[in-house]
């Protein structure tokens, strides 16, 4: 079941919306300084590429530069990507096939706002999850 809502996902959204992660990331690896910006937009856009199967689970070890990371991250990108992730969920919704792709793509919002201190993992492989895909 993963593999078909990743093939629709793919087909009717994702491709998009990773696009949109690899173009912040290309721009955010510009400047020296917003490279971490860029790596961390290449890894959410392979995650928005095949996102059922894997989950978001918080580093144990980010600390304050993650904070100070996202804060910067929500006001230059994280806010155009979640205006993305929710034009496109209200676009997957309007069809019953869609929905669990909606649903989704809202629970992708959190970490297109702060993805510093963030880690993406296949369901199974951690007990401490905390935004999981449908299996």
């Amino acid at each position: 079941m993963r593999i078909l809502l990743n093939i629709i996902w793919l087909v009717f959204g994702g491709l998009w919306l990773a696009l949109g992660y690899f173009v912040a990331g290309i721009i955010c690896c510009i400047l020296i300084i917003t490279i971490p910006f860029g790596i961390a937009s290449f890894r959410i856009g392979v995650y928005a590429l095949w996102p059922f199967g894997k989950t978001v689970v918080d580093k144990p070890t980010s600390g304050i530069g993650s904070l100070i990371g996202n804060v910067i991250w929500l006001i230059v990108a994280g806010i155009w990507l979640a205006i993305g992730h929710v034009v496109s969920a209200v676009a997957m919704a309007i069809t019953i096939i869609g929905i669990p792709l909606a649903i989704a793509n809202l629970k992708m919002i959190p970490i297109s706002l702060m993805p510093l201190g963030k880690e993406i993992v296949d369901v199974g492989s951690t007990p401490t999850t905390s935004t999981s895909f449908p299996a």
